[in-house]
Formats: structure tokens, C-alpha cells, sequence
């Protein structure tokens, strides 16, 4: 069976519009998702709630929605009301404060969560992530890269870690040439 070059096209355009729409309607139906968790939430109360679980998954969706100020109160709250859940629980509430923060480029505090989360489970690879993230960002690049090793001391495939400390010293090295260019050496 032979295809004639306008078939052949037109096969071509409708397998890649079948994709394309595949796409747009896993996206639409995620978004759809998101919206209606978050509206029942908002309708039981959650934000009101004194249940650290329940004010987490609020803020879960905020984060998701991208309502930074909003998921920032609600994880405020959730570790307000952190009364005997185990410590990895806080250590988690702190990681997501700490994302919260650094969405708005707020790394100072940031860094202060990531370390409480970090205080809370000590071998927490995301959140050690997060920090040097933010350490890179508040140009403290020699403690961004310490971390970035602790990471991958904790787990070796960690491709966030190992691209971002790749990155980091690849800035540093042309940092350091850059320096001695200058100074004619």
C-alpha cells in the first residue's frame, strides 16, 4: 500500500493534533482536579481547621495552584497545630514552608525552614536540595555545594543534585578564570 505525499501529510498533522490534544486534555482534567479539591477544602472548613493533616492537604493544592501567600498561612497554622504527629510530619510542613517562600524569593526564610525541616529528619534529600537551592541563590555557593554532596552521599542517582552541583561549580570555575583574566595572570 502506497501513500501518496498528501496522505502522507495529513497522517502526519492528525497523529500529531491526536497528541497535542491527549496533552491539553491530561492538563485541563489535572487543573480541573486541583480546582475542585481545592473548592472542597475551602468548603469543609480546612482553612479554619486545627487539624495540621487537613490544613497540609489545603496547602498542597495552594502550592499546586501557585497561591504562595495563602499555602504560606495555611502551613503557618498546620505547624501551629503539630501536636504528637511524628517528626517527619513537621519536617515535611517546614520543606513546603520553605518552597513557599523561595517561590516568592523570600531565600532567607526560606533557609530557616529547610534547616528546621532538616533539624527534624536529618537525612531528608529534598530538603537538603531546597537549601542549597536557596544558598545558591543568597550566593553561598561553597555551602551549596557541601550540600549538594550530602545529597548525593544520601542518594547517589539524585539528578537534581548532581546537575545543580555540576552547575554551581562549573560557575565557580569560570568565576575564578574570569578573576584571573582580569588580573593578567
Amino acid at each position: 500500500m502506497s501513500f501518496s505525499l498528501p496522505q502522507t501529510y495529513l497522517i502526519g498533522l492528525s497523529g500529531l493534533l491526536l497528541i497535542i490534544a491527549i496533552l491539553v486534555g491530561r492538563q485541563f482534567f489535572k487543573v480541573r482536579k486541583d480546582e475542585i479539591e481545592l473548592v472542597k477544602l475551602e468548603k469543609s472548613n480546612s482553612n479554619q481547621s486545627k487539624n495540621a493533616e487537613n490544613l497540609y492537604e489545603l496547602a498542597s493544592v495552594q502550592l499546586r495552584k501557585r497561591l504562595y501567600p495563602q499555602a504560606i498561612i495555611s502551613l503557618k497554622e498546620a505547624l501551629k497545630s503539630l501536636k504528637e504527629e511524628p517528626t517527619e510530619a513537621k519536617a515535611i510542613i517546614e520543606n513546603a514552608l520553605g518552597f513557599a517562600l523561595a517561590a516568592q524569593d523570600n531565600f532567607k526564610e526560606a533557609v530557616i525552614h529547610y534547616q528546621k525541616a532538616i533539624v527534624a529528619k536529618e537525612e531528608y534529600p529534598v530538603a537538603l536540595n531546597n537549601l542549597a537551592f536557596a544558598k545558591q541563590k543568597l550566593s553561598q555557593e561553597e555551602e551549596a555545594i557541601l550540600l549538594y554532596k550530602k545529597v548525593l552521599n544520601l542518594d547517589p542517582k539524585n539528578k537534581t543534585a548532581k546537575r545543580q552541583l555540576e552547575k554551581v561549580q562549573k560557575r565557580q570555575q569560570n568565576s575564578s578564570s574570569n578573576i584571573i583574566y582580569k588580573k593578567g595572570f
